[in-house]
């Protein structure tokens, strides 16, 4: 693959590129590129963490990145994550795996690498840290607090403070040239390329994924941009707003068809960014059903005549919801054979679903 097929793979990943020319430069100077992504492990997967993630990966994959994922359990400890029980969340990172590992991401050819075990007992990481932390004022860190899910509002816990200083050194200490994490880690990112060259690094190529949404009404557009982000998106803690990757086929059904879709409009709207981001990137095309006597069933080729359809009021939200809940269902049965066929995966996903915390 030339460079320009390469570049053009990575864009179709990144809703943002901070900067498309450094990534040139990158791809033509490093014939194997580092690219990392960091999760918390926090709860169930979803299907922007699950499907959306393992196709944003295997694009990074294919364009000749090399892919480390960090399993940052002692993130999730530090932002409260499974009650603060570090010994739950480390078994929620492996749920996690066993989730991507069903769901379609070639985890043969990523190289995860845990917080706690790999990255903690580094002193020179520590190193890091605290150079970062000198290099920035303490106003700069809490602008970055988005990174955790919190407006810049909220009173942040002594630990929280330490969390934005230890994702930037995290970039660093994992070699990264390219960090592809989605839209709410911009900030954090971008305190990376400002402190790199200052403390003798590099400039790191951002790559921002787009986020997917959740299924309930958007925030009024007067929200601020930051909190509208964080308001907007998926959330687990809303169980309704997301869809789980090992959801049964009616519990799928159920949501979808109670979700925000309203007629012809095609602004945020959750089940027509279904359709672009997920069901047209792993089907060549979308059948919808419909009576004769609302025209029959339609074979749609593309996102872009699926909007133009929606937008003109041809296709109906019912129909179209009808449609998604059964691509959903096929893009999350090889999960749900998985967890049901698998002892170790059964018995981590009881031990999520049932987790409580204690204090």
């Amino acid at each position: 693959m030339d460079i320009h097929a390469r570049l053009e793979l990575i864009k179709q990943v990144g809703e943002e590129i901070v900067t498309e020319e450094e990534l040139r430069q990158l791809l033509e100077t490093k014939r194997r590129p580092v690219a990392y992504d960091g999760f918390e492990p926090s709860g169930q997967v979803h299907i922007a963490q699950g499907i959306l993630r393992a196709i944003n990966i295997n694009k990074m994959l294919n364009a000749g990145c090399r892919f480390r994922m960090l399993v940052a359990d002692w993130f999730a400890w530090m932002n409260n994550k499974m009650g603060g029980d570090l010994e739950a969340i480390r078994k929620t990172g492996e749920y996690m795996i066993e989730v991507w590992k069903a769901c379609g991401l070639d985890t043969r050819k990523i190289e995860f690498v845990w917080t706690s075990r790999d990255v903690i007992p580094d002193s020179e990481y520590w190193k890091k840290v605290i150079s970062i932390a000198r290099t920035s004022t303490l106003k700069r860190v809490v602008r970055c607090s988005q990174i955790m899910g919190r407006k810049e509002s909220e009173v942040l816990q002594a630990a929280q403070i330490f969390y934005p200083c230890m994702q930037a050194a995290d970039i660093f200490h994992l070699g990264a040239d390219i960090t592809q994490l989605g839209m709410d880690q911009r900030k954090v990112n971008m305190l990376a390329r400002e402190v790199g060259p200052k403390l003798g690094f590099w400039k790191p190529v951002v790559v921002s994924h787009h986020m997917l949404m959740g299924l309930l009404h958007p925030p009024p557009g007067n929200v601020p941009k930051d909190e509208r982000m964080l308001a907007i998106k998926m959330s687990k803690s809303i169980p309704d707003s997301a869809i789980f990757m090992t959801d049964s086929e009616e519990e799928v059904r159920r949501k979808i068809r109670k979700a925000y879709c309203p007629p012809k409009v095609t602004s945020e709207n959750p089940i027509l960014e279904y359709c672009r981001y997920l069901i047209f990137e792993r089907f060549d095309s979308m059948s919808v059903k419909r009576p004769e006597k609302y025209g029959g069933d339609i074979e749609v080729s593309s996102y872009e005549e699926l909007e133009k359809l929606y937008s003109s009021g041809k296709l109906h939200p019912q129909d179209l919801k009808a449609a998604v809940s059964d691509y959903i269902n096929q893009m999350l049965e090889p999960v749900r054979k998985h967890f049901a066929r698998n002892r170790k995966a059964r018995e981590l996903e009881s031990f999520v679903r049932s987790f409580r915390p204690t204090r």
